[in-house]
């Protein structure tokens, strides 16, 4: 499959108010973007619909909401201090900085090259971290450091204890939580791709050790559904498990599902087994006990985690991506979102086909019986077939329009977006149809 073409996605989400540079008026702050009128809607809703999933249908699943200032001593206990760094060159030519890890010798003379200029005079690959520090305090001296958050996960582990004695479960069990993260990326990109500041929803499962393995298999083929139940098509995602020497330090397994941008392959989410590693080192590091004790049989353990952790902006990024076509409507080429309800920055769209006087109140009157169910546009401006195309566009599932027969026959004309297909339905029964439409 064809991916999309990326142009057109910035293009969009520009033009249709999804995404902006940040800080545009002053010549933009690079690789930060503000999320837009139909952006912040479609970003709530894709954690809305991973919360869904992850914690509401579910009954061993339970939240967390951890602070984003954390204690060096947490990094220093969870490895980052150490291990979350990216080895890095500086080309002493043109200045650029570049990570290491991503050069590859030219076929020509087997050397790196600087790809700003082309020159071999690179410096030796030196660490760098990718955590943003920062003092808490009136003081900027060692004893005020502090650090912004580079993962959510961190807040699990060392909230395991409470989370434990207050919700009353027991392994195999989960905390979920959906936050900023923040990582000083040396090579950002990819329109909102790789970011230094992003939103993260991860799960960590607490598993007895012997399970680890199935657990781990469950929530890859679990997550990877997600993606497909919402709308990306099966041959635009695979799960790739990684190689040995691609682990992080604290996994036994990793796999990873990507999904097939315009540049290639990329993740979505990666799916870890973190072993005990997590709730050891902080146990170590902070002298408490951070094990379950099995009252039935007299066991103690320290849990085993499955770490599924996804990105909410890269995977809004691809819903946009997968959802976005081009076809022809009465002759007219349209481009259009294919964009699941659930995902959709609104589901429905209310259109008088007139501003006049005596449709306005019967288009108000349908708006407010919508709008308890679901998220709804009310447009009122230009031809009734641009502001189809323009709901098309935005990804808006089902419009409905209110004609002078509604006058008359108090019903409303009900456009499928995919299929364009018209049909009328009585007022008395839109909500009922709509929500039946929308399945929700």
């Amino acid at each position: 499959m064809t991916p999309p073409d990326m142009d057109d996605i910035v293009r969009l989400s520009k033009q249709r108010g999804f995404i902006f540079p940040s800080a545009e008026i002053y010549g933009g702050f690079r690789s930060t973007y503000d999320y837009g009128p139909l952006g912040v809607l479609m970003l709530r809703n894709v954690k809305n619909a991973w919360w869904r999933s992850m914690v509401q249908m579910r009954h061993d699943v339970v939240g967390l909401d951890a602070a984003i200032l954390s204690s060096p001593r947490i990094w220093e206990a969870s490895g980052h201090l150490a291990n979350f760094t990216d080895p890095l060159v500086d080309c002493r030519s043109c200045k650029e900085r570049w990570r290491a890890d991503h050069l590859e010798p030219s076929p020509a003379d087997g050397v790196l090259h600087c790809p700003n200029c082309d020159s071999t005079d690179l410096t030796e690959a030196r660490a760098f971290n990718l955590m943003f520090k920062t003092h808490a305090g009136p003081v900027e001296d060692e004893g005020s450091v502090a650090y912004l958050r580079p993962e959510t996960a961190q807040g699990h582990f060392v909230n395991f204890m409470n989370v434990l004695q207050t919700s009353r479960k027991r392994p195999p069990f989960g905390i979920a939580q959906i936050g900023k993260s923040f990582r000083n990326e040396i090579t950002p990109g990819n329109f909102v791709f790789r970011t230094r500041e992003f939103e993260q929803m991860e799960l960590e499962f607490f598993v007895p050790p012997e399970e680890a393995g199935e657990w781990f298999e469950y929530w890859c083929t679990e997550r990877l559904q997600w993606y497909v139940d919402l709308g990306i098509p099966r041959e635009m995602l695979r799960l790739r498990p990684h190689d040995p020497e691609e682990l992080s330090h604290y996994s036994a397994a990793t796999s990873d599902v990507e999904f097939l941008f315009p540049w290639g392959w990329g993740e979505l989410e990666g799916i870890a087994n973190r072993t005990d590693y997590d709730l050891k080192a902080h146990a170590a590091a902070s002298g408490e006990k951070l094990e379950y004790f099995d009252q039935a049989s007299g066991e103690r353990y320290v849990p085993y985690v499955i770490e599924p952790a996804a990105g909410a902006t890269r995977t809004m990024m691809a819903f946009l991506l997968a959802a976005y076509s081009v076809d022809e409507v009465a002759g007219e080429q349209r481009s259009l979102l294919r964009l699941h309800p659930r995902i959709a920055p609104y589901q429905v769209a209310v259109l008088p086909l007139s501003r006049k006087d005596t449709l306005v109140p019967v288009a108000q009157e349908v708006l407010s019986l919508l709008q308890p169910i679901a998220m709804c546009d009310y447009d009122e401006t230009q031809s009734i077939g641009r502001r189809y195309r323009r709901q098309d566009e935005i990804g808006t599932p089902l419009a409905v329009t209110v004609d002078f027969d509604s006058l008359e026959d108090r019903a409303v004309t009900v456009r499928d977006r995919d299929t364009t297909a018209q049909v009328r339905v009585p007022i008395a029964d839109l909500v009922t149809e709509v929500r039946s439409r929308l399945g929700i």
